[in-house]
């Protein structure tokens, strides 16, 4: 039973000042002594025992007495109480004795038996102090890992923000063009991804992504994608291309079964013509200035990256005028729900766009991120709310 429950040997600490009870404790245990189950230390006070500590962490079950020389039993509990020891105190006292075995008891001893001793008890209560005390080592093991776990999410975390730009204004010097982009994952790490990135002089690439599922592989999956994309787009910039060589990349060595989704644009500064390619993403919003209702662009894009490598991806081409912007967003933003579940949905989405569509981005993405919250009104998160904007100011 003890191998199943502790690992070999359990230590055992008896504190008693009877001359007699180290043998007949030897004798009656000798097999599980012999066979390494038990090792067995004694002492003749609670001096003894805590000095007996001071030198061995590894004591599970200490049975005492209460009558001693020196130090008591109920003594030796009270300062047992005072130290983190990750073992359990079961009491020896002499049969009726009541009072003193509820003042032991509340001072944190595990059980107790009476003398003159019953062997057979005894061991049944030490099996069961042993189970005990192997709960709270559980216990404990699972609290360490569990920080362990939350320390490794926070550099995870801390990782994830460094590799997305959150500087802005990104470009100071750049006064044709206007950039803004936030991300608030819904648990430590996100799987959602933003970049932008000049490809030459007068060619902006942006990129908004959304990895399937949540957590670290979904984070993982996020580095990977935007890196690729990234490192594709600088020796290619046409989208549709970039997206096609991504693709194969992503099905050819993808263990995870993850898939994202991906909306890659280039904007000309010089002449604000956009081309952009398209991989299952929300379409992102054409918010103009001159009355016209923002818009999402036509979709006319591929499937996710990541599923089927022979998928194709197609290009489009807009004209944006000087003041116009686009606005991109994953589904964290019009999925945000408030207590009775209800979408924050397109349409807010287009009301806020409409209501913001002359103000700085900043301002536009930061404003209508209060609007989410004050919608869901403090209900839990549950998809990363993403968004990147970019205007053409000619």
């Amino acid at each position: 039973m003890v191998n199943a429950i502790l690992t070999p040997p359990v230590r055992l600490l008896v504190v008693d000042d009877e001359p007699d009870l180290e043998s007949l404790i030897r004798q009656k245990f000798r097999k599980k002594i012999r066979e390494g189950n038990y090792n067995i230390t004694f002492a003749g006070n609670g001096q003894q025992a805590l000095e007996v500590l001071d030198q061995d962490d590894g004591i599970d079950v200490i049975l005492t007495d209460i009558n001693m020389p020196v130090m008591d039993g109920l003594t030796l509990l009270a300062r047992l109480a005072e130290r983190d020891g990750l073992y359990k105190s079961v009491v020896i006292s002499a049969y009726g004795d009541l009072d003193n075995i509820r003042t032991a008891m509340n001072r944190g001893a595990f059980d107790f038996i009476t003398k003159p001793i019953d062997f057979a008890d005894l061991e049944i209560t030490i099996e069961k102090t042993i189970s005990e005390v192997h709960k709270l080592k559980q216990g404990l093991e699972a609290t360490r890992n569990l920080i362990a776990v939350q320390h490794e999410l926070q550099v995870a975390s801390r990782i994830q923000e460094s590799i997305l730009p959150k500087t802005f204004p990104p470009f100071p010097d750049r006064h044709d063009i206007e950039v803004f982009a936030t991300m608030t994952p819904a648990r430590q790490v996100g799987g959602d991804f933003y970049d932008f990135f000049f490809i030459g002089e007068d060619r902006l690439a942006f990129v908004i992504g959304d990895v399937s599922g949540k957590g670290v592989p979904a984070a993982l999956f996020m580095a990977v994608c935007r890196t690729l994309i990234k490192a594709t787009a600088l020796h290619n910039d046409c989208p549709d291309t970039c997206l096609n060589y991504v693709n194969r990349l992503l099905c050819g060595d993808n263990a995870s079964d993850l898939f994202v989704t991906v909306f890659y644009g280039v904007l000309d500064t010089k002449t604000g013509e956009v081309t952009y390619s398209n991989a299952g993403h929300n379409p992102p919003y054409w918010v103009r200035r001159n009355g016209t209702p923002p818009s999402p662009l036509q979709n006319q894009g591929g499937i996710v990256l990541g599923v089927m490598p022979e998928a194709t991806y197609v290009k489009t081409t807009i004209t944006l005028a000087p003041g116009e912007c686009l606005f991109l967003y994953t589904d964290g933003v019009t999925e945000a729900m408030d207590k009775d579940r209800h979408l924050f949905c397109d349409t807010r989405l287009e009301e806020h766009l409409a209501q913001s569509c002359a103000l700085p981005l900043d301002e536009m993405a930061l404003g209508l991120a209060r609007g989410i919250e004050a919608f869901t009104v403090n209900y839990p998160q549950h998809d990363d709310i993403t968004m990147l904007a970019v205007r053409y100011k000619g």
